[in-house]
């Protein structure tokens, strides 16, 4: 009771029942409970689907002190029939995960199974997982995209990729240069909902009731700036790299890798394109992996995924510890191991619960804006992420800073979130805000949108505290530098290093920044990169001097 936060106080749990992780409950069997038994398994059930976001795992025939004793076939048929009348209670549906036969004193065989709970998602309410696809260019990742979510297998010269990309000379070249968004909807029973049934997106968000967004980057050197801003921006929760087995680590692979890491963005790994390579390159290409991988500035555990019962188990273990690396092999020609993909993705658990989502959610409001257009017989759109709070339609806000430092007032109009209308958005949620005839002109990338009662402060100068990942010669005061935070990106010059006259590779300092074009809005504690021509440094923010 205490592990899952709850503020209300159930009967107490019997034997029956343990808490393995944040994720996983164990139950030994469910045959035919009395009513009072049947009403508390189902409000525990209730409570342990609305902790974990409205999905849980069960284990059953598991003790409470974790040892495997196995269910007979009656049994474990039952306690399942038990299981699917608790969730149907509840408004949710099961999916057996997996099933396996343990040795245990007995001579008839004994299984364990674990299930997936997934609740029916309320109005709206489809848990939503954010999955920034990095690798280098060429590797197969827009390709990737577009086989899990159009459901047709590419054709090995790129016709699945078409539909993402954003301009024509994007498809002219086959490169990605922009940040674009797909849909992988799962239902409630853990099928795949994508755009195969020429579905739109709206019905895919009806019909869903776990949804991941995958943010497409760019790979090219030439695009780095896009890719950080959209590892910085868009907060994705989980990272995904994309590595062609044919070419191995090359190109902005390892950059990649690196700037995903120095976020603490957890990542998984892709080997794309088996279908050109042998059995020995593949194998070539993941022992490479797993070498950079195991490195001390990584100090990763590869998990190499080879089977359904693999998926599983790296879904909820890389859920659980950040060393963790599952590593898939695939083919988005031949489609081979596609599915051991999608079954990674319909069990991976979201990062936070449920008490810290209420948490942001009590919060005022702050939307960072990301993208703005301007829409016909809609006026100015901005596209972002709410931050914190809760936004509606109808919501005064006020937006900046401009570029003398004011905050404009401004009124949402309507919202749209993965191109279906939403009157209510929480804390974590992307979306597109119509803001009527504001005027464009008045808005830029890196503006936040925040509740008047905020009274928001902005910044010239700032302090962090920095770490030198990698610069060729000293770095020293006077130097112009990219910042990157969240959805800031603009150049500052360093003022001023503390202690020290100059920085090496790998060193240390606490630096003053002052931005040279207009002032910021920033957070104390933000996580925040920069780089000089090829340099990149990771950075904390230490404190913010002001408005100066």
């Amino acid at each position: 009771q205490e592990k899952l936060g709850l503020n209300f106080a159930p009967p107490q749990y019997d034997k029956a029942h343990t808490l393995n992780s944040d994720l996983v409950l164990s139950q030994l069997k469910l045959v035919n409970p009395t009513q009072y038994r049947f009403e508390h398994l189902a409000t525990q059930m209730k409570w342990r689907l609305q902790e974990g976001r409205g999905e849980a795992v069960y284990q059953i025939g598991v003790e409470d002190n974790g040892l495997l004793v196995g269910l007979s076939e009656a049994d474990m048929r039952a306690s399942l029939r038990t299981l699917r009348r608790m969730a149907e209670k509840v408004g949710a549906d099961i999916t057996v995960l997996r099933e396996r036969e343990v040795d245990y004193e007995s001579e008839e065989p004994r299984k364990i199974a674990e299930v997936l709970v997934r609740k029916v998602p309320d109005d709206q309410q489809f848990l939503d997982l954010r999955v920034a696809v990095l690798g280098n260019v060429d590797s197969g990742k827009s390709t990737l995209l577009g086989v899990l979510t159009q459901g047709e297998l590419d054709n090995g010269r790129g016709r699945a990729r078409l539909n993402l990309f954003r301009h024509l000379h994007e498809i002219q070249t086959g490169r990605t240069s922009s940040i674009s968004f797909e849909i992988l909807g799962f239902d409630s029973k853990g099928e795949v909902v994508n755009y195969s049934d020429s579905r739109t997106a709206e019905e895919i968000c009806e019909s869903a009731s776990k949804m991941i967004t995958f943010i497409d980057l760019a790979g090219h050197h030439k695009y780095l700036k896009t890719t950080i801003f959209g590892l910085t921006s868009y907060c994705p929760d989980f990272a995904m790299l994309v590595v062609s087995a044919n070419t191995g680590i090359v190109g902005t692979t390892r950059e990649h890798l690196g700037l995903a890491m120095a976020l603490k963005v957890p990542i998984f790994i892709v080997v794309s394109k088996v279908d050109l390579c042998t059995k020995a390159m593949v194998e070539r290409t993941v022992r490479q992996l797993e070498r950079i991988l195991k490195q001390p500035g990584c100090n990763k555990v590869p998990l190499v995924v080879s089977s359904t019962d693999d998926a599983v188990t790296a879904a909820q273990q890389f859920a659980q510890s950040p060393s963790i690396t599952p590593i898939f092999t695939l083919s988005s020609v031949s489609g081979e191991n596609l599915d051991l993909l999608k079954v990674f993705f319909n069990i991976l658990p979201p990062l936070s619960n449920s008490k810290e989502q209420e948490e942001l959610m009590q919060q005022l409001t702050e939307f960072q804006v990301d993208e703005i257009y301007t829409v016909p017989d809609v006026g100015t759109v901005v596209g972002g992420t709410l931050y914190s709070g809760i936004c509606r339609e109808g919501e005064q806000l006020v937006v900046g800073p401009t570029d003398d430092g004011q905050f404009r007032e401004l009124t949402v109009c309507s919202i749209q979130r993965n191109r279906s209308a939403c009157r209510v958005l929480r804390a974590g949620q992307a979306a597109t805000l119509a803001l009527g005839d504001f005027d464009r002109s008045l808005l830029r990338k890196g503006m936040v949108m925040v509740s008047p009662e905020m009274n928001p402060t902005i910044c010239w100068l700032f302090e962090a505290e920095i770490v030198l990942l990698f610069h060729a010669k000293t770095f020293h005061k006077g130097f112009q530098v990219t910042v990157h935070v969240g959805n800031v990106r603009q150049t500052a010059t360093v003022e001023a290093l503390q202690g020290k006259d100059e920085l090496r590779t790998g060193e240390k300092a606490v630096v003053r920044f002052k931005f040279i074009k207009h002032p910021e809005y920033l957070k104390v504690g933000a996580k925040l990169l920069f780089r000089h021509g090829v340099t990149k440094a990771n950075l904390y923010l230490a404190c913010v001097l002001g408005d100066q």
